[in-house]
């Protein structure tokens, strides 16, 4: 497949969210991209080719490019953002960047609304009468907002609360 993003060829692609916007917005982009944008400083050259692919029908692209565009601190990424037209409802989305949580994982690395955290021990889950293994996935987690320590996601089919402590990031 083609990353939408940078166009590479015949690359496999990883389902990316998209934070911000509708719940569960996603992207599939090669894992270069995806290490590019997760980096403190993306790489600008890999980027050169968002002056085509910043006009993608998928607002989600548009949305990735705008901020991947925004992070970069040359003139001809300046000049991109500027030309860059995206509708309102976009353009907000593009804006709302989520701000780094006091949400970590049990090896202190920062965790975010949608992301997929695996159980580092068995948890018996109360009410529920079954215990959640070690090495399960979870996935979209949700945030509890008033509790850093506490996480919400889907294990066999129940919607359970775990703690923080027990889960590290995917």
């Amino acid at each position: 497949m083609t990353c939408p993003l940078c166009t590479a060829p015949d690359t496999p692609l990883i389902e990316t969210p998209v934070p911000g916007g509708p719940e569960g917005a996603s992207v599939h982009i090669c894992t270069l991209c995806a290490d590019e944008i997760a980096s403190a400083a993306p790489a600008p050259d890999h980027f050169r080719v968002l002056a085509s692919t910043m006009w993608s029908e998928d607002p989600a692209i548009q949305v990735l490019a705008a901020r991947i565009l925004a992070r970069l601190e040359t003139d001809w990424a300046r000049d991109l953002a500027d030309q860059l037209y995206l509708d309102d409802e976009t353009r907000a989305w593009a804006d709302n960047v989520p701000q780094d949580s006091a949400h970590r994982d049990s090896n202190g690395q920062p965790l975010s609304q949608g992301d997929t955290v695996v159980l580092i021990k068995d948890l018996p889950v109360k009410g529920a009468g079954f215990t959640a293994k070690r090495g399960t996935a979870v996935h979209k987690i949700s945030l509890v907002q008033d509790n850093p320590a506490h996480i919400e996601g889907r294990v066999e089919g129940q919607r359970i609360v775990i703690l923080t402590a027990f889960v590290k990031r995917r």
